[in-house]
């Protein structure tokens, strides 16, 4: 007799787990929300954490978290001038192949010149604060050099790039010698008594071998020290400097009329790029010409980069979905360290980025996916798919803020209906229960008749 209660009550445990509970293959997931959760930075920039795809069918989501720094770095203010070597020997051809020179290759003052109006362009984009001027400098001819007139004014300081830039193309490279000094000189001269930023930059391709009044013998001490002692006083005015010398083939040889060679030289005038005459000195190969002038030369002119440091973003998950959901990396950090895994303590991630400059964007994606032995109360309950985010840091001025939002995405599971044959779910239903119960009366009523009988 127990053996048949006991059959009945697991039968009644099945019909019960068929009818009420939820199964992973049958369960259905929706995206009901997707905000874009959005927190400022700075006067332009900001941090998103967006919903990026769905895959319904496979019951998983993926996020993607990102900072972008769409601050405007600051351009130089001011004055600057811009002094060019127009002697002959910049209508070489770059030696751009380990020192050989490529006849099909362009010239120097091609190169050069087309940068020097890259910069120019760049420099006065959408900046009125900035007036640029231009000198030559060369020698004035074969039997009259070795003074002021070596050099000559291209343009006076303007802010028109369109005229600066005409002015370069007009300028023709055929002077014999190389007066720096004359150069130097001139151009110091055009600077307004304005109390502004005054920079001069400064591009050659040769080793000063005249100066004003000393120009026998060539590359003489006399020409050397009056070329360094103008860049020294260019210096003390306050004049911040840019030199760049390259097409130097023969560092090592001895120059015309001194046992010097020209490595020494330069050293002599110039100093080294690590510890220059006077501000900053680009020792290069014809290779990287271009280069240091539209991009090393232009960073150093730019007086603050707007860059976000010590940023650190905390994102938080709701217990229900560390329980419920796995957690997985679509794609690492690009930029800093973000957690391994979440965090069981605090159930969240944290991602730190030591600095994130002008124009740059840091992005990371994770995907949630359901588990298959979720807990069933989960459904038909609108889930966040995170609880909130913080994010703290240092902006350009040493200031450090923190903000947070609890904007996000929200999921929901769903139970369809089971389809019944016929009579309704609550036909069935019932027609089991009065069965269940019909069956287990009948069963304890037998057993009190069997007991009498006894």
């Amino acid at each position: 007799m127990k053996n048949k209660i006991l059959i009945g009550i697991f039968l009644i445990i099945i019909l019960i787990a068929n009818i009420s509970f939820a199964s992973y293959s049958t369960v259905t997931m929706s995206v009901v929300e997707e905000p874009v959760c959005t927190i400022k930075i700075g006067d332009s920039s900001k941090f998103e954490k967006k919903l990026i795809s769905k895959d319904l069918a496979n019951k998983e989501v993926t996020l993607q978290l990102q900072v972008t720094n769409e601050e405007i770095a600051d351009k130089p203010t001011g004055e600057i001038m811009l002094v060019l070597d127009d002697s002959d020997s910049m209508n070489d051809p770059m030696n751009e192949n380990n020192g050989i020179s490529d006849s099909n290759s362009k010239t120097r003052k091609d190169v050069i010149f087309e940068a020097a109006k890259s910069l120019i362009s760049k420099l006065l984009e959408g900046n009125d604060q900035l007036k640029i001027g231009i000198v030559r400098f060369s020698a004035k001819g074969v039997y009259d050099y070795g003074n002021i007139d070596d050099a000559s004014i291209v343009s006076a300081l303007t802010n028109n790039a369109t005229d600066l830039n005409a002015s370069i193309s007009s300028i023709e490279a055929a002077g014999p010698l190389t007066n720096l000094h004359s150069g130097l000189l001139l151009a110091s001269q055009q600077f307004t008594e304005e109390d502004n930023n005054k920079y001069m930059i400064v591009l050659t391709d040769g080793v000063p071998n005249i100066a004003i009044d000393s120009y026998n013998p060539f590359y003489s001490n006399d020409v050397i020290n009056k070329t360094k002692q103008q860049l020294q006083s260019i210096g003390n005015q306050g004049i911040k400097l840019f030199t760049m010398l390259t097409g130097i083939t023969n560092e090592n040889s001895p120059a015309t009329g001194t046992n010097k060679t020209f490595l020494q030289i330069i050293t002599e005038v110039f100093g080294t790029s690590e510890n220059p005459t006077t501000g900053s000195f680009y020792y290069v190969s014809d290779a990287d010409a271009e280069k240091t002038i539209k991009e090393d030369i232009y960073n150093e002119l730019i007086p603050i980069e707007k860059s976000f440091r010590d940023i650190t973003v905390v994102d938080y998950f709701p217990e229900e979905i560390i329980k419920n959901f796995d957690f997985a990396y679509v794609s690492n950090a690009n930029i800093g360290e973000i957690s391994a895994k979440v965090d069981e303590k605090t159930n969240s991630i944290t991602w730190t980025i030591p600095e994130l400059e002008s124009g740059e964007t840091a992005t990371v994606q994770y995907k949630l996916k359901l588990k298959e032995n979720f807990d069933e109360s989960i459904i038909d309950k609108i889930l966040d798919t995170n609880k909130k985010v913080d994010i703290e840091y240092t902006d350009l001025n040493d200031k450090t803020t923190e903000k947070t939002s609890d904007v996000t995405p929200k999921l929901l599971l769903e139970e369809p209906p089971v389809e019944l044959p016929k009579a309704g779910t609550y036909t069935l239903i019932g027609f089991s229960v009065i069965a269940a119960t019909l069956f287990i009366y009948s069963v304890i009523r037998l057993a009190i008749i069997h007991k009498k009988m006894n």
